[in-house]
């Protein structure tokens, strides 16, 4: 009896399942576009979303914090980049400045005419003294340009110095700031001669040793032509000076060129102190001077 009443319990659940799974796949495919399957889905996906959330606010500043890292490293890279890029360009606008700054010299000094239209070379000053105490500088031209010892050199603001020792292909200039270097020159205001020595520093020191009228701040003072051509520019009287009887004249000169600053220049190879002493026709005009400065 037992056997047979244990097989009817497992034959009845036998076929209660099967009829409770035929139901439920009946069920599911003839529910308007929501099955069981479909139902237990959105339960399970209701029942996890709030989990989900609480996951993703956890995460999110996390792998945003990553991502930030990440950006902030690539835009770093850039910003160092970009920074290499500017100094180059500064880099590149001072050595056009700089080109610039050379060609218009070299245009002013090409321009320049010297006094009387002698004869003159252009050269460029490639070296200085060993020390700010030898008051030299070189130039890149030299007996095979007509270059002689005992030259003016001069730019567009006047007088430089003297050519003092030449090569082949170079010389050295002796800068009128060298104490060694005398220049005579003559007041355009009141036209009595002088003296103008170099310091050594950023003045001249003016001597009129026979002076009649004084000398006033400003006064322009040119070379007088006995060791340079006549008419270039030396510098301007900084002091205003009388002569005491018995005593000389003694002035201090501002410079007409910034001597630190000079780079291309022209030295004078058609004129000599010699040339001073020939005769003067006075039947010819007085030619004009072009580094004269009209008051």
């Amino acid at each position: 009896m037992l056997p047979s009443r244990r097989f009817e319990r497992s034959t009845g659940l036998f076929v209660l399942l099967l009829v409770t799974s035929f139901l439920v796949t009946t069920f599911d495919v003839r529910a308007d576009g929501a099955g069981v399957g479909d139902t237990l889905r959105e339960g399970a996906q209701a029942l996890f979303a709030p989990v989900q959330r609480l996951a993703d606010s956890l995460t999110r500043p996390i792998v945003g914090f990553i991502d930030g890292v990440s950006n902030i490293a690539g835009l770093r890279e850039e910003n160092d980049r970009l920074a290499e890029r500017v100094r180059g360009l500064e880099q590149e606008q001072a050595e056009v400045l700089s080109l610039q700054t050379q060609l218009d010299e070299l245009r002013k000094i090409n321009d320049l005419a010297p006094p009387d239209e002698l004869d003159a070379v252009t050269a460029r000053i490639f070296s200085n003294g060993v020390s700010d105490l030898d008051h030299i500088r070189w130039i890149d031209r030299g007996t095979d340009d007509g270059i002689l010892v005992g030259q003016a050199v001069i730019d567009e603001a006047g007088l430089i110095g003297r050519v003092d020792f030449v090569a082949d292909d170079s010389a050295r200039i002796r800068l009128v700031s060298d104490p060694r270097l005398g220049v005579g020159v003559r007041d355009l205001a009141t036209n009595e001669v002088g003296w103008v020595e170099g310091q050594g520093g950023d003045f001249l020191t003016l001597k009129m040793f026979n002076a009649v009228e004084p000398v006033h701040e400003g006064d322009l003072l040119v070379t007088d032509g006995t060791r340079f051509p006549p008419g270039i520019t030396v510098g301007t009287v900084r002091e205003t000076a009388s002569a005491e009887v018995g005593f000389q004249l003694i002035s201090s000169v501002v410079p007409a060129v910034n001597l630190s600053e000079a780079d291309f220049v022209k030295v004078i190879v058609g004129w000599s102190p010699l040339d001073a002493t020939q005769p003067v026709d006075e039947e010819q005009p007085a030619r004009g001077n072009p580094l004269i400065i009209e008051q």
